[in-house]
């Protein structure tokens, strides 16, 4: 998402026509100022060019399936491509003239716990002469977790950076187990003479996840200045509560702002008990160091899959005459959360509202969650069975009495035994595609899911018979062990026997948000 318009003076701050940064710019607001294309002529377009990159996989020949999810970044006159193998492609951006492309050569057969996908890179100019040898770097994070540094005019690593132009960004983290649950999936962030990377990880297997530490590596040499955990150390062993999701960085305040996930595992929270603070939160550091400066959390105790994967969108509202710099913080639970950008205090407000407890075994689930008191939800937050949706009255009946039989008692019903209806589910919301703020008419845009999934509970000494079932239908879900509680997990998407989603249209939104009164202004089907 792009929000187009004429742009305040004080935003001009890359070339016009450059998109520099994986949201536009540091503070990922995802504005254009460029207004040749407009309303009026948009349906004129047509394809100047075309690049395959041919990184393909349909999920057969024992390699998971890939995703195209990359944004290109545009800058110098390149065009910077990411793949869904992890290549770097360099394009002449007016003709699709491939000008040089590299290849980190990952396994394509390990089983990626996100599949195939690369989402971005990231561009930073050294202060080296015009023409010297990596003089403007690329940074790409890999899928099998490694950071490479590549001259931006050549595409060769830049050997001076870790070993060879790579570090290994495995190393140091505790819990690994395997290939492929420890990963780099969004693009690292520049802050200085920084490169800022989280991680995406495989969660769901376990209590003893990987680390979810943050980590800031020098531009130059790839030497760790500083790391981060959003943990604290007596919830060892559990893991995760990490920003696989994008950083966004505040160049003149020095900050960086991180969006955090679960906590390990995702549906119980047998041995995370508490708050998991800093999980499922919006996190504010110092860029030079990587000290808290304030921390706001989202979710407590998540045991929806709930992680803040959209990237904090930084963005200055105009307020009773004053400017007030802002955090806009969306989450899958379909909750967006505006806070102030140097204390993390909410602009609208919060509210701590009560909400179903657990039925689970071990399970403690926080009794209250935060609710903004302004916006409101951009996605409806329960679903009834008198609301079951279908293209036929058969679909419908089968949909209802499914419903009927599962807990759904609004948004933050807890996993259950019996089954539980989470709405939205661990896809809903705001994903990881995050948003784009307009500072000129003071708007918010983002796309959402609206997707409910059936979750169930699967007591252990029952799990290993489940997840070898033979599954009746076409679709079958998500089936997880989440060793060391006392269940693992199924969640599957809420269907009819046609296929189609239980709740009523539209599954996809475009939704705008005033953040000047904290309303919505408008909301349209997406698809």
């Amino acid at each position: 998402i792009a929000a187009m318009g004429r742009a305040p003076a004080q935003r001009a701050v890359r070339p016009t026509g450059d998109w520099p940064y994986y949201g536009g710019d540091p503070g990922g607001s995802r504005y254009s100022p460029l207004t040749e294309i407009n309303t009026s002529n948009v349906g004129r377009l047509q394809i100047a060019w075309t690049y395959h990159t041919g990184d393909v996989s349909d999920g057969t020949n024992d390699r998971p399936k890939s995703a195209f999810e990359g944004t290109p970044l545009v800058a110098n006159g390149t065009m910077y491509v990411p793949t869904p193998f992890n290549r770097v492609i360099a394009l002449d951006p007016e003709t699709g003239t491939e000008k040089w492309a590299f290849d980190p050569k990952i396994d394509t057969h390990v089983g990626y716990s996100e599949g195939l996908i690369n989402r971005g890179v990231a561009l930073w100019t050294d202060s080296t002469p015009e023409g010297s040898a990596c003089h403007r770097r690329v940074f790409i994070a890999t899928i099998d977790a490694r950071l490479f540094s590549l001259d931006g005019q050549t595409g060769r690593p830049c050997t001076d950076f870790g070993t060879a132009g790579v570090v290994d960004l495995t190393r140091g983290i505790a819990n690994i187990n395997r290939r492929g649950e420890y990963e780099e999936t969004s693009a690292p962030a520049i802050a200085g003479d920084l490169v800022i990377v989280g991680s995406g990880i495989a969660d769901n297997d376990r209590v003893a996840s990987p680390s979810g530490v943050v980590r800031a590596f020098d531009a130059r040499s790839g030497a760790l200045r500083w790391s981060w955990e959003p943990l604290p150390a007596t919830l060892a062993p559990t893991g995760a509560g990490n920003a696989w999701g994008t950083i966004s960085v505040d160049l003149e305040r020095g900050l960086v702002f991180l969006p955090t996930g679960s906590a390990s595992p995702d549906y119980h929270g047998y041995k995370r008990p508490g708050d998991n603070r800093w999980a499922n939160a919006v996190v504010a550091l110092r860029a030079k160091t990587g000290e808290l400066v304030w921390g706001f959390q989202v979710v407590h105790h998540d045991l929806w899959d709930y992680d803040n994967a959209s990237q904090p969108v930084l963005a200055t509202l105009r307020r009773r005459g004053a400017a007030t710099p802002v955090v806009i913080q969306g989450n899958k639970s379909g909750l967006v959360f505006v806070l102030e950008r140097e204390s993390g205090k909410p602009v609208f407000g919060v509210e701590e509202r009560a909400v179903p407890p657990s039925d689970a075994e071990g399970e403690h689930a926080s009794p209250t969650q935060p609710f903004p008191v302004a916006p409101p939800p951009l996605v409806p937050q329960h679903l009834r069975p008198e609301d079951a949706w279908g293209p036929t009255p058969e679909d419908r009946t089968a949909c209802r009495k499914k419903m009927e039989a599962l807990r759904s008692e609004g948004v933050f019903t807890p996993p259950s035994v019996r089954g539980t209806i989470a709405f939205p589910g661990n896809v809903g919301g705001m994903n990881w595609s995050s948003g784009a703020f307009d500072p000129a008419r003071q708007l918010f845009v983002t796309n959402v899911n609206n997707l409910p999934m059936e979750v169930h509970l699967i007591p252990r000494d029952q799990y290993e018979r489940v997840e070898h079932a033979p599954h009746e239908g076409r679709f079958r879900g998500d089936i997880s062990p989440q060793h060391g509680t006392p269940y693992g997990m199924s969640r599957e998407l809420l269907r009819s026997p046609s296929g189609l989603p239980c709740n009523p249209p539209p599954w996809g939104s475009l939704v705008a948000v005033d953040l000047i009164t904290g309303t919505i202004r408008w909301s349209v089907p997406l698809g």
